[in-house]
């Protein structure tokens, strides 16, 4: 672009000011030249590692969207922040930073940014913690800003059918109930995650790029592409330009971040079957947008959107197939016309929902099973239910997807840790008819509130997925499903009545009332409050310090409440 028609910075009139002349010189050793000054500078916030397969491509997007700043006449500056796996850390002590990282990536995106006056910026992610961390740092941020995902991973393939992460887990828990052989399970291994991108299915990254998508903060179709295709890196350069665009004409995202973008993300996660951890990460975002939202709004959009596209883990197609099929516009346009997404909302590109999907087809496409057609939908209603009830007073979240029983009545399993139960179900202690209780992994009591991804893939693993329950004040994968409920609040740690449940206590989950009760006595309650005693949390450290600081999982799991 040629410098007399590029987007000025706002913040010009000061930069070039005598007393800027220290900061230019420095910025002169970093490639800007006399004419660069008055230019946006344009933050790219990379989470490239190779950690994990969900961001080893990030850095052929960063560079692909640097070139399309400086070509828009604006000026790229490329900076770090963290990601962890949670694929790898899964099952380990090292899950209990997997949230925790949130809170780091939201916190060094806004730092580098507010201590750089950038006039925009563009974050580029993979794994599940890099989109919510970087759209709280938007939401603080409210610059111009724009979301530009790494992709999903295509799928493994072994003996005919297609494999993802979960695939890994869940042969686990077939292995320990002798239904497959060693042999088998090492292959599943082998041929589980072919190479770069997130998790395959409909689990927290992709669900979570989905929703982003649905707010307005990425291109249309971005948050479905496969990491190793080059539309993605197409799309990085063409999310580059758009968010200059957006500098020029000040689209901030709190013109963004409303009331009905947070309630169209509701109405996608839903239709798409989509991960517990978008409730959580939804009311993080919108607390940092300052929107009021709550667990209640959730429960109140879910009444009313059927689930409409047949996913993993529940369901049998994976990303990269409900791309072909439409993807999230798809999705969004029959919502619309059904009077379940506010079109008038507006995104990044300057142009509303509305106007996005109006070449979008109202059907889906012929030929395909992934999406399906309105009046044949998976599930009449949405399938993440808030539970309360005297275990859960501010709320509790379960996943419905592929649930035959609705509701269970059994003895409770206690378990004061993740790794407790795992040994449990793989040594074949656990009956049909039990109710596990995973407690003390909270987001203060774990502390960061672990997802408990192997154990609900060992019961399905085992064959159990359908006869027992599982409740625990922790997390889920995106990968999960069965007849399971997290984020029971509030949590063990800080005196939740899930602290006071003993071995063999009755229990009722039933998603059907949306009720989750400890059939026990109050005064035996009382009683039992009495003698409990409250863990000692970490008292260094990043743990110490979240420990401090963190909400409640009804809240969100924020630690600037």
């Amino acid at each position: 672009m040629p410098e007399s028609t590029a987007p000025r910075r706002r913040s010009s009139t000061i930069t070039e000011g005598v007393q800027r002349t220290p900061n230019r010189a420095m910025l002169r050793a970093v490639g800007f030249g006399d004419g660069d000054f008055a230019r946006p500078i344009v933050g790219i916030a990379n989470g490239y590692s190779t950690i994990t397969p969900c961001n080893v491509g990030l850095n052929v997007l960063a560079e692909s969207a640097a070139d399309a700043v400086r070509a828009a006449g604006a000026m790229p500056q490329l900076f770090g922040t963290i990601t962890v796996s949670d694929g790898i850390s899964m099952g380990t002590q090292g899950m209990k930073y997997s949230l925790v990282s949130r809170e780091i990536i939201a916190d060094s995106i806004e730092a580098v940014c507010n201590a750089q006056s950038m006039d925009g910026v563009l974050a580029i992610g993979g794994c599940d913690k890099n989109m919510p961390g970087a759209m709280i740092a938007i939401a603080r941020l409210n610059i111009p800003a724009i979301f530009v995902y790494g992709g999903t991973i295509k799928p493994g393939h072994y003996q005919g059918r297609d494999l993802t992460i979960v695939s890994a887990f869940e042969a686990v828990g077939q292995y320990s109930a002798n239904k497959i052989s060693g042999e088998e399970l090492l292959e599943v291994e082998r041929h589980a995650c072919p190479g770069a991108g997130s998790c395959g299915g409909m689990f927290t990254a992709n669900t979570m790029s989905s929703v982003i998508e649905a707010m307005g903060m990425s291109l249309p179709y971005s948050s479905t592409m496969a990491a190793e295709d080059a539309e993605k890196a197409d799309s990085s350069a063409r999310s580059a330009a758009a968010l200059v665009a957006a500098i020029d004409r000040q689209i901030l995202p709190s013109q963004l971040l409303t009331r009905k973008a947070f309630e169209n993300a509701i109405a996608v996660t839903n239709a798409l079957g989509g991960s517990t951890n978008a409730v959580l990460h939804l009311l993080a975002i919108a607390r940092a947008a300052g929107v009021p939202l709550t667990i209640d709004d959730f429960e109140a959009i879910r009444q009313k959107v059927p689930v409409l596209c047949d996913l993993k883990p529940s369901g049998r197609f994976v990303t990269t197939e409900f791309h072909r099929a439409g993807g999230v516009p798809q999705v969004m346009r029959m919502l619309m016309d059904h009077g379940l997404l506010h079109g008038d909302a507006r995104s990044v590109t300057g142009l509303s929902i509305g106007e996005i999907l109006a070449d979008v087809s109202p059907v889906p496409p012929a030929g395909q099973e992934v999406i399906r057609p309105w009046d044949r939908p998976l599930y009449p209603a949405g399938h993440l239910v808030v539970l309360r009830g005297n275990l859960a007073t501010e709320g509790a979240v379960a996943k419905v997807t592929g649930v035959k029983n609705p509701k269970i009545t059994g003895p409770a399993r206690v378990f004061d840790s993740e790794e407790e139960c795992l040994q449990a179900i793989l040594a074949g202690k656990i009956r049909p008819g039990d109710v596990i209780v995973i407690r003390y992994e909270g987001p203060r009591g774990g502390p960061g509130m672990r997802e408990m991804l192997a154990p609900t893939s060992a019961l399905i693993g085992a064959g159990l997925g359908d006869s027992v329950g599982l409740i625990t004040d922790g997390r889920f994968s995106g990968g999960t499903y069965g007849m399971v409920v997290g984020h029971v609040a509030p949590e063990a740690a800080v005196g939740g009545t899930i602290a006071l449940v003993r071995e063999g206590d009755s229990i009722t989950i039933d998603s059907g009332a949306r009720t989750l009760n400890l059939h026990v006595p109050d005064a035996e309650l009382a009683a039992r409050r009495k003698s409990w005693k409250a863990p000692v949390p970490p008292r260094t450290g990043v743990l110490g310090k979240y420990a401090r600081l963190v909400s409640s999982s009804s809240l969100g799991a924020v630690t600037d409440a």
